[in-house]
């Protein structure tokens, strides 16, 4: 089926994390008929949300492209993740639409990633539809929430017409929405917004010669890669020869080398994009969760490329004699990194299917050309991955692990930059919610962490909202810190807020840990004794090895201890010493939990089945020697 210019709507859907952007996608592609009545109802929620780690996680992580067709119009729908951490995601994506949907939760309002997204939609010149949603939650505050997003649009808005925007109220997980808050039994209103209210796609219609800046990439065995974009003008063609266009002067991945330094310098830097040439094997368009092949497309469409391999993300594909680069996808910088290597335990090989720093390498070369917040820079034997945050980099190390791969992970450290000649760091906007029984632990832990309190309000529904400004170091294991001291409760999310000058470096403070003395296998016995000292990482019946951590010490200096020992066989018995060994049940730590545990001269052990605490020296008397020195 050809659409028209005319006919066709590019929508990004935009939110703060659990505001319900994926819930509204899947009501959109089931009221469509997209799918047959039988799909419909075997299809589960959060359709969009495909990974394992979204499900397992209830979060989107990629940003997914779909399609749905609504009487003659075909709408173009982009879900971007709602969590700070892979506002990458968003960047990347934005420059396909031409217009968002602003999802707010009727209860919470406009949260940080809220405002994060918004403030990048304005700054492309990109038109607002306001959905508030949720609206059935006991304590949805509508009218409270509306202001909210009047005063957010004020601070935000970089032109008087952004001020204007139409305010629809749905509530997404049973597919309802109307223009009040007397909803309709669909989402028919959703859909006439999108057609209304979001401008025909934005192109240049004076050029015949096409453009397309590539935003995404996707592989299957089959056909291989997929360079998915918008096309901004001219038309493409199934079969038709084209040039993969790399603007080298903006700094961005060079070619062969994602996320690396650029290709070129200089002279030749400035000399222009370099050009490469392909041909289009197959255009595809999309059609809900899957694509259909065309043998066309046209300008304003957003459609998925197969034949042109050389093509990454932030480059154009162009026609013509003289093609000319569309201008490269900004982001923001990263904020922390961590070190990946290969694995040097004496476990290293036993669990993993890629072990050595080539395949790490390759790995991590491959995940830059679709993951485009990510840097990488060679360190020692293993690599410098910087990212947005703490999820940014555990959900890739996870995948990894997943994947087969075995490795050693370091502390995650600040990335800071250099500012008019001083050295300054990443803040970040903190937002926390909790009940007003925890005030006093949240004050005081982010107190210790030199946050400074901006405001503090109390929520209709009674909680205490606190918003700090908190150096990105600070910020490192304070979501784990937190959940512990309110019993699992708090609600927080933050946002980049710019830089300033380092005045005083945050440095965390822990208990010292327990450690293996010898290699072996962990023993009841030994452990029985072992739980005295501190609280344990690890059951009976384990691999250990000399300087691996099994445990938190009670007091501040590290303990090596022998969790190997067995009981003695004598032919003297009593009842006392036969009775039974009770041990407190061990504490299991997840990925984040072992990365905020992570002091400078500690590492991780990641297996695909095992995490594993280790000191970066695993010999005690080398160890203490290093310390004294």
């Amino acid at each position: 089926m050809v659409f028209s210019k005319d006919k066709i709507r590019n929508v990004a859907i935009l939110a703060h994390v659990d505001h319900g952007k994926t819930t509204l996608v899947d009501g959109l592609l089931k009221q469509s008929r997209t799918f047959r009545d039988n799909q419909a109802e075997m299809s589960q929620t959060l359709i969009m949300d495909s990974g394992d780690q979204e499900h397992e996680r209830g979060i989107t992580i990629t940003a997914k492209q779909t399609c749905v067709y609504y009487q003659d119009y075909k709408i173009n729908i982009i879900d971007t993740p709602g969590h700070a951490d892979f506002s990458g995601e968003v960047e990347r994506t934005l420059n396909m639409a031409d217009g968002v949907l602003l999802i707010v939760d009727a209860q919470e309002g406009p949260m940080p990633q809220t405002k994060f997204v918004l403030s990048k939609a304005l700054g492309l010149g990109l038109k607002p539809v306001v959905v508030i949603n949720k609206i059935d939650k006991p304590a949805a505050r509508v009218a409270e929430v509306l202001s909210e997003i009047e005063s957010l649009f004020l601070e935000l808005a970089t032109d008087e017409s952004q001020l204007f925007y139409p305010v629809y109220y749905a509530i997404a997980r049973e597919g309802r929405a109307g223009v009040s808050t007397d909803l309709d039994d669909d989402l028919h209103v959703i859909f006439d917004a999108i057609i209304n209210d979001i401008p025909a796609p934005s192109v240049n219609s004076d050029s015949s010669d096409a453009q397309l800046l590539v935003a995404a990439l996707a592989a299957d065995n089959y056909l291989g890669k997929y360079a998915i974009g918008k096309i901004f003008s001219g038309k493409l063609k199934k079969g038709q020869g084209v040039k993969v266009l790399h603007d080298t002067s903006t700094g961005d991945a060079a070619w062969g080398t994602p996320g690396g330094a650029p290709a070129t310098t200089g002279e030749d830097a400035a000399a222009g994009p370099v050009e490469k040439h392909a041909k289009i094997d197959r255009i595809f368009s999309y059609r809900g969760l899957s694509k259909e092949e065309v043998p066309e497309a046209i300008a304003g469409d957003i459609v998925a490329l197969v034949g042109v391999s050389e093509a990454n993300i932030g480059d154009t594909i162009a026609t013509g004699d003289n093609p000319k680069a569309l201008p490269g996808i900004s982001l923001e910088a990263p904020t922390l990194s961590i070190y990946i290597g290969p694995n040097t335990s004496p476990l290293k090989g036993r669990e993993g299917e890629f072990t050595t720093s080539r395949q790490i390498a390759e790995r991590l070369e491959k995940e830059l050309e679709t993951n485009i917040a990510l840097k990488l820079e060679p360190d020692g034997l293993g690599f410098k991955v910087s990212g947005r945050g703490e999820l940014h980099l555990s959900v890739l190390i996870e995948t990894m692990r997943r994947e087969g791969y075995e490795m050693e992970v370091g502390r995650p450290e600040v990335v800071y930059r250099e500012i008019d000649g001083v050295r300054s760091e990443p803040m970040e906007d903190l937002t926390i919610e909790v009940a007003s029984e925890y005030v006093g632990a949240v004050s005081q832990e982010l107190g210790i962490r030199r946050a400074e309190m901006k405001s503090q309000d109390i929520t209709s529904s009674g909680t205490t909202r606190f918003v700090y400004e908190i150096s990105t170091a600070g910020l490192i294991g304070l979501r784990n810190n937190l959940l512990t001291e309110t019993k699992g409760t708090v609600i927080m999310s933050s946002i980049p807020s710019g830089y300033r000058p380092v005045t005083e470096k945050y440095k965390p403070e822990r208990n010292g840990a327990l450690i293996s003395f010898e290699d072996g296998v962990s023993t009841a016995y030994a452990l029985d004794s072992a739980q005295a000292r501190g609280v344990l990482f690890i059951p009976p019946q384990v691999p250990v090895y000399q300087g691996m951590i099994v445990g938190l010490s009670n007091k501040k200096d590290d303990l090596d201890i022998n969790v190997c020992r067995e009981k003695q066989l004598t032919n003297m018995r009593t009842h006392a010493s036969d009775g039974a060994i009770q041990l407190t049940p061990y504490t299991q730590l997840s990925l984040e939990q072992c990365l905020d545990f992570l002091l400078d001269d500690e590492l991780l052990e990641v297996t695909p089945q095992s995490l594993r605490l280790r000191k970066r020296q695993l010999d005690p008397i080398k160890r203490k020697r290093e310390n004294r020195g």
